[in-house]
């Protein structure tokens, strides 16, 4: 069972001159260039306007449900794409949402989409640095499918818990950090047990996995997964101001054709989740 489609983020760990803002030679990077740009028309037709099959069937109910969102409220989506979750909150009744990204591609396809509509407004900035957009005026925020892409998570949890008024709360959706590694984790066959299992190579090191966004295409393109361990990303959420006050795994909804593998697949999707959705009230 394949993950659903990430949302591609370009820089290293360790942010060179360009994650800064600066080229080799010190000039000024279009934030288009350092950030989703580059493969915005592609992550924008993989995942449309209403999501990819996970999206649809498991992230977004889950998201919508630990949200709650209420009639009237503001809500902020934190590196929000083109906009997949927006529609979903405007059918829930809120009072405004706040749309932001680093990709002025991406903010346009949602501009496109969601443009029209006086409750939304939709703004072109890096979430990991200062911005007056984390201004302290939102019932709650959200970043659903992102965290593992964005360079500096203290910095994203931070301007997440700037955005929020006192007790605002906040709901992070993401890879599961221990069984959803790329390159890192498989699914095996036990033969003798007839199990499938989950083998992981590497968990415990923060590490930066490229991803190719056009497999078999050739046509060179890359983009970086940013693994963190589990408590890694647990302190970065309190140093960032937020506090977890809730968790759930989820789980694929998706089963395999009848076969003699079926009955052990279906039990390995019922035991390794796929994602880790976390709720949490700004401190």
């Amino acid at each position: 069972m394949p993950p659903p489609p990430r949302r591609p983020f370009h820089n290293p760990r360790q942010p060179g001159p360009q994650a800064a803002g600066k080229s080799p030679q010190g000039k000024p990077v279009p934030l288009a260039e350092r950030g989703w740009d580059p493969v915005a028309a592609w992550y924008d037709k993989l995942v449309g306007e209403s999501g990819s099959d996970y999206h649809r069937q498991v992230i977004l109910p889950a998201t919508l449900r630990m949200l709650d969102p209420q009639p009237g409220e503001s809500i902020i989506d934190v590196c929000c794409g083109q906009g997949v979750l927006l529609k979903p909150l405007l059918d829930a009744g809120v009072g405004k949402v706040t749309g932001i990204d680093a990709s002025p591609r991406l903010i346009a396809a949602a501009r496109a989409r969601h443009g029209t509509e006086r409750r939304v407004a939709l703004i072109t900035a890096d979430v990991c640095a200062p911005g007056r957009w984390a201004d302290g005026s939102h019932d709650a925020a959200t970043c659903v499918m992102a965290v593992h892409d964005v360079v500096d998570p203290v910095a994203l949890f931070a301007n997440m818990a700037r955005a929020l008024k006192p007790g605002g709360r906040a709901v992070l959706v993401m890879m599961h950090p221990c069984f959803r590694i790329p390159r890192q984790s498989h699914w095996g066959w036990d033969a003798e047990q007839k199990i499938q299992y989950r083998r992981l190579d590497a968990y415990g090191s923060p590490r930066d996995i490229p991803i190719t966004t056009h497999p078999g295409k050739g046509s060179g393109e890359q983009t970086t997964f940013h693994h963190r361990p589990l408590a890694e990303l647990l302190t970065a959420i309190g140093t960032g101001g937020l506090a977890v006050t809730a968790c759930e795994e989820l789980y694929s909804h998706r089963r395999s054709q009848v076969g003699p593998f079926s009955k052990a697949e279906h039990r390995a999707a019922q035991e390794f989740p796929l994602f880790l959705a976390l709720t949490a009230r700004r401190m």
